[in-house]
């Protein structure tokens, strides 16, 4: 079941990004090149946090994914809503959607790491207080900036999927076992449903 949750959680991440970030970020920031730059950085900056967490022996995968799309979403977010976007509702949807898997594989992971109970319990705290911090952040500062939002989305977007590949989708995996794989593309479907719909 655990599997299935992690791999769930990646494909609702997956649609997040192919759905919502990347097709808004596009709208937003309309040159190419800077596009394909920003999704790109995202990729290797997120690459360069997960080299130093695996160096500090202290890889937590699971909690930074949600870190990585839960924050700049939220800033995303509330500029959408301010701006009466198109994807805000489907966006609030997504996040809410993901959120739930991420947040119970990210509990498991910082509660059997180094991490202690106490701090484990203050870091989801933390994460939780600064999304709606990052939407009121979006709401009256990103509303009528397109290129910084949209710059916003394609650098989460690269980040996102940098951490999907590198370390969800892996811990997905169970030798013959199909129910991983099926609960990523169930994931997606579920936020291609909500694409379609909203």
């Amino acid at each position: 079941m655990r599997h299935f949750v992690i791999a769930f959680g990646g494909g609702v991440l997956v649609g997040a990004v192919a759905l919502v970030l990347v097709p808004e970020g596009i709208e937003r920031l309309p040159s190419p090149l800077a596009a394909i730059a920003l999704l790109l950085g995202g990729g290797i900056a997120f690459m360069a946090v997960d080299r130093i967490q695996a160096k500090r022996n202290r890889p937590v995968p699971q909690f930074s994914a949600m870190a990585a799309d839960f924050l700049p979403e939220s800033l995303a977010l509330g500029g959408m809503f301010a701006a009466n976007a198109e994807g805000a509702i489907l966006l609030a949807f997504l996040i809410g959607l993901q959120n739930l898997p991420e947040g119970f594989n990210a509990w498991r992971e910082l509660g059997s790491s180094q991490f202690s109970r106490p701090r484990a319990l203050s870091l989801m705290v933390v994460l939780a207080l600064l999304g709606p911090v990052c939407g009121v952040i979006g709401w009256f500062w990103l509303a009528d900036q397109d290129a910084v939002l949209g710059s916003i989305m394609l650098f989460a977007s690269g980040g996102i999927l940098y951490l999907t590949f590198q370390d969800i989708a892996p811990q997905a995996r169970l030798a013959r076992h199909w129910a991983p794989p099926l609960g990523a593309v169930l994931g997606f479907a579920l936020a291609l449903t909500g694409e379609m719909l909203f």
